[in-house]
C-alpha cells in the first residue's frame, strides 16, 4: 500500500522547508519534526484499536506528495473538532474489507469498524471526532483538502492500514497543546486540589455496579443461544463492585428497593490499595 520514507534521510530535503507559511491560516506552520511528533502520537493510538489479526506496529510518517494509496481497499475520513475542522482519515487493505463483508453477523460497515481508530487518533491530538464517512481509497488524499502526513501502521511486516492527517490538523493540535500546556504551567502555583475538586461537584458522573466478568472467543459469542448461562469470574455471594467512570472506589451487597436494584456498600476501596 506505501513504501515508508525517513525524511532525515532524504537527500533532497532541505530542513529549511520545515518551517513554512500556512496556506489556511496565514500563520506559520509547525516545524517538520514537530509535526510529525504530533503526527506520530495519533498513529500509535489508532494501531493498538484498528481492526487486525497481530497488534500494530508504526512506520515512518511520510509526506503527502510522495505517498500513494495503491494497494488500498477502503478509506474513512472525519472531521475533527478543532478550529477549522480539519480532516484526517485511515486507510485499510483488502484484508479487512473482506472480513467486513464476509462477517457471520452480516455486513459490517468499515466507517464503524474504523471509528474507534479515529477516535483514538483525535484523542492523542487532544480533541475528539466526528463520525467517520465511507470515500474512495484513490480519493481519499483529495478529501483531506491539502498537505498531509501519511503513517503506516504494520502487522507482520505488511502494510494493514495508513493513517493520514492533514497539515492543517497537525498544526491545530500542535497549537492545543501548546496553550494547554502553556495554561497548565499558568495557573499550576496557584491552584489547589480543593479548588479543582470543588470545580467539579457539579460534574455528572457514571456509575456501574458489576457482578463479574468473563472472557469468550467471537466463537462462543457467536454460538450463544438464549438459555445459556455464562459463569463469571466471582463466586456467589461475593459483594458487587462500585464502579465510577471505569475506577474501583467501593464494593457493597446487592439488594432490592422499591422493586429496583440496589447497593448496600460495605466497603470504601483505598485508592493506594487499589493501585
Amino acid at each position: 500500500m506505501t513504501t515508508t520514507h525517513d525524511l532525515a534521510h532524504d537527500p533532497a530535503h532541505d530542513p529549511a522547508h520545515d518551517l513554512a507559511l500556512d496556506p489556511v491560516r496565514g500563520t506559520t506552520a509547525r516545524a517538520g519534526a514537530d509535526l510529525r511528533e504530533v503526527v506520530l502520537s495519533a498513529a500509535v493510538a489508532a494501531a493498538a484499536v484498528l481492526p487486525a489479526p497481530t497488534q500494530l506496529e508504526v512506520g515512518q510518517p511520510v509526506p503527502g506528495a510522495e505517498w500513494s494509496s495503491a494497494g488500498g481497499a477502503g478509506a474513512v475520513v472525519a472531521e475533527l473538532h478543532l478550529p477549522g475542522a480539519p480532516r484526517f482519515a485511515v486507510l485499510v487493505g483488502a484484508d479487512l474489507v473482506e472480513a467486513l463483508a464476509a462477517s457471520p453477523l452480516g455486513g459490517l460497515d468499515l466507517a464503524a469498524a474504523t471509528q474507534p481508530a479515529l477516535e483514538a487518533a483525535a484523542a492523542a491530538l487532544g480533541a475528539g471526532c466526528g463520525p467517520a464517512r465511507e470515500v474512495s481509497a484513490d480519493l481519499v488524499d483529495t478529501d483531506l483538502g491539502g498537505p498531509f502526513t501519511a503513517v503506516p501502521l504494520l502487522g507482520g511486516g505488511l502494510t494493514a492500514g495508513v493513517l493520514l492527517v492533514s497539515d492543517q490538523a497537525a498544526n491545530a493540535a500542535g497549537a492545543l497543546r501548546d496553550a494547554v500546556a502553556h495554561e497548565t504551567a499558568a495557573v499550576a502555583p496557584t491552584r489547589s486540589s480543593q479548588r479543582g475538586l470543588e470545580m467539579l461537584h457539579g460534574v455528572d458522573m457514571e456509575v456501574t455496579v458489576e457482578l463479574g466478568r468473563t472472557r469468550l472467543t467471537v466463537r462462543e459469542l457467536l454460538a450463544l443461544s438464549p438459555g445459556e448461562v455464562l459463569e463469571l469470574d466471582r463466586a456467589a455471594g461475593s459483594p458487587a463492585d462500585l464502579l465510577v467512570n471505569g475506577h474501583l472506589i467501593a464494593r457493597g451487597e446487592v439488594v432490592v428497593v422499591d422493586e429496583d436494584f440496589g447497593l448496600r456498600i460495605t466497603e470504601i476501596v483505598d485508592e493506594s490499595a487499589a493501585g
